[in-house]
C-alpha cells in the first residue's frame, strides 16, 4: 500500500490507519465531507487531503482505495477506482495488514473497546515497549488515535458492527461483553454470538482470549468455545470463578482503587478515571498485557498513567461551579454505566444530562432502554436522533425515548433545536451539579458552547 487513497479518512478508524501508513512512509491521499482537527493533522504528516467527495480526488498511481462499511456504492471516488482497476480494500484488511508483523492483540465487545485498548497503549508506552496503536477514539489531541511504534506488539480496537473484526489473527484477544447491538447488520442474539465465535477462531493457534466472567453474553460465548484446541482462556471480574478475580472496587471521587486476584497474589493498583466497569476494563487489559508477557505489578502501575480518552467522561471544564463532562454513551448500557459511575462521584450534586440518540435502527430497538438509563440522572434533555449513515424509519424519533423516561419516572425535556440547547441547558444547571454532553453524534459541541453560557450567567 504505497500510495493508498482513504474514502472518509478523518473518520476514527480510517484516520489511525492513514496516519500509520504515512508515518511508515506510504503516498497518503483521501477525502473527506468536512474540515476537521483530525485533516489538519493528517495534512502536517504530508497526507493530501481533499474536501468533498469527488473522482478527481483519486490521484494517479493510486496503489489501492481505502473504505469503510460506512462509504455507500454510489461514492463517486469507489467508482472512480473500479472503473480504473484499482483495488478496493476494506479498513479491516488494511488494518490486518499493519498488524501481520507484530504480535497483535486486539480488543473487542459491545462496549468499553476503545477505552480498553487507549490504557493498554498508554500503559505499555509508560513501559518503554513503544506499542503500535489503531484506536477508535483519540487520547488528546486529534490524531492521537493511532500510533506506529518500533515494539513488537500491536494493540487495535477490533470492530464487531460490521464483522470486520474476522480479518484479524491476534495472539491475545480481549472480549469485554457481548450484547445485541447494530441492528442494521445482527438479527438477532445468536448471530451475535455466531460473529463472536468466528473472532475467537481466528486467535492464534497457542494464543489467548481474555473474556469477562461477569457478563452474561461473555458467559455463553465461553461455553461455547472452551475446550478448543489450542486456545488458553482467562477469564476476569468479581465472579467467583474468574481466573482474575476482581476483589474490591473503591471509589474516591473521579479515580478509583482496584484489588484483584492474579495468579494467587493480591495486587492493588488505581485507575484515573471513575467507576466500576472503567475499573474491569483496566483489568481486562492488565490480563491481558501479561498474556503477552508483561509482569503484572509493573503494568498494573502504569494503568494509573491512563487518564481518560476524548469522549469518554471527558471533563470538558467548569464554569459557574458546574463540571461538564463529555460522554459518547449511545448504547443503554454504556449510557447505565456511565451514568452510574457520574452519580458517585457527583456527590451531593445533580447528575444532568443531555443525549442525543445515534442512529434510526439503534433507536427503533431500543428506545425503551435508553428512557430507562436516562432515569438515572436527575433532569434530562433530549435532542433529535443523529441520523450518520442511515436513512430515517417512518415513525422513529427522539419521542420514543422521551415518552421511555417518562413512563421510568425521569424528569426529562425534548430538545429539538440544536442551537438553543447551551441555553437551555445552563439555565437548568445550578452549582455542584455535573452535567453530560451524551451520545456519539455530534452533542460533543455542546460542551464548549454550555461552558460558555454558564460563564456568562456567572459574570451578570
Amino acid at each position: 500500500m504505497h500510495a493508498p487513497h482513504f474514502v472518509g479518512i478523518g473518520g476514527a478508524g480510517m484516520s489511525g490507519l492513514a496516519k500509520i501508513l504515512a508515518v511508515r512512509g506510504a503516498r497518503v491521499s483521501g477525502s473527506d465531507s468536512k474540515e476537521s482537527e483530525t485533516v489538519l493533522a493528517l495534512r502536517e504528516l504530508g497526507a493530501t487531503v481533499q474536501v468533498g467527495h469527488a473522482a478527481s480526488n483519486v490521484p494517479d498511481g493510486t496503489s489501492s482505495l481505502v473504505v469503510s462499511s460506512a462509504i455507500r456504492e454510489d461514492n463517486p471516488e469507489l467508482a472512480a477506482a473500479r472503473e480504473r482497476g484499482i483495488p478496493v480494500v476494506h479498513r479491516s484488511d488494511a488494518l490486518a495488514a499493519l498488524m501481520g508483523s507484530r504480535r497483535a492483540l486486539a480488543v473487542a465487545g459491545t462496549h468499553g473497546k476503545t477505552t480498553t485498548t487507549s490504557m493498554l497503549a498508554v500503559s505499555l508506552a509508560a513501559l518503554g515497549l513503544d506499542p503500535s496503536y489503531a484506536i477508535g477514539g483519540d487520547l488528546d489531541a486529534p490524531g492521537s488515535n493511532a500510533h506506529h511504534g518500533t515494539g513488537e506488539i500491536f494493540v487495535a480496537e477490533a470492530d464487531e458492527s460490521d464483522r470486520s473484526f474476522h480479518k484479524y489473527a491476534p495472539e491475545v484477544a480481549i472480549i469485554l461483553n457481548v450484547e445485541l447491538d447494530h441492528h442494521a447488520n445482527y438479527a438477532s442474539m445468536e448471530e451475535i454470538y455466531e460473529s463472536f465465535e468466528t473472532f475467537v477462531g481466528r486467535i492464534q493457534p497457542g494464543g489467548t482470549l481474555v473474556v469477562s466472567a461477569d457478563h452474561p453474553g461473555a458467559r455463553e460465548l465461553t461455553a461455547r468455545v472452551a475446550g478448543r484446541d489450542g486456545l488458553r482462556v482467562v477469564t476476569v471480574g468479581a465472579a467467583e470463578d474468574a481466573t482474575v478475580r476482581v476483589r474490591s472496587v473503591v471509589a474516591h471521587g473521579m479515580t478509583s482503587e482496584v484489588t484483584v486476584e492474579l495468579d494467587g497474589a493480591e495486587l492493588i493498583f488505581t485507575v484515573s478515571v471513575p467507576g466500576r466497569h472503567y475499573a474491569h476494563n483496566a483489568v481486562a487489559a492488565l490480563a491481558a498485557g501479561v498474556a503477552l508477557g508483561v509482569p503484572a505489578e509493573e503494568l498494573a502501575k502504569a494503568l494509573g498513567s491512563y487518564t481518560g480518552v476524548r469522549r469518554r467522561l471527558q471533563l470538558k471544564g467548569e464554569a459557574a461551579g458546574v463540571q461538564v463532562i463529555d460522554s459518547y454513551a449511545h448504547h443503554p448500557t454504556e449510557m447505565t454505566a456511565d451514568l452510574e459511575a457520574i452519580r458517585e462521584a457527583a456527590g451531593p450534586g445533580r447528575v444532568l444530562v443531555v443525549f442525543q440518540p445515534h442512529l434510526f435502527s439503534r433507536t427503533q430497538q431500543l428506545a425503551e432502554e435508553m428512557g430507562q438509563a436516562l432515569a438515572l440522572a436527575d433532569a434530562s434533555v433530549v435532542l433529535d436522533i443523529y441520523p450518520a449513515r442511515e436513512d430515517p424509519i417512518p415513525g422513529v424519533t427522539s419521542e420514543l425515548i422521551i415518552e421511555a423516561a417518562r413512563r421510568a419516572g425521569a424528569e426529562v425535556t425534548a430538545g429539538h433545536d440544536f442551537a438553543t440547547a447551551p441555553a437551555l441547558l445552563a439555565d437548568l444547571a445550578r452549582p455542584g451539579d455535573l452535567l453530560l454532553t451524551m451520545g456519539a453524534g455530534d452533542v460533543t459541541n455542546l460542551g464548549p458552547e454550555i461552558l460558555e453560557r454558564l460563564a456568562g450567567v456567572a459574570v451578570r
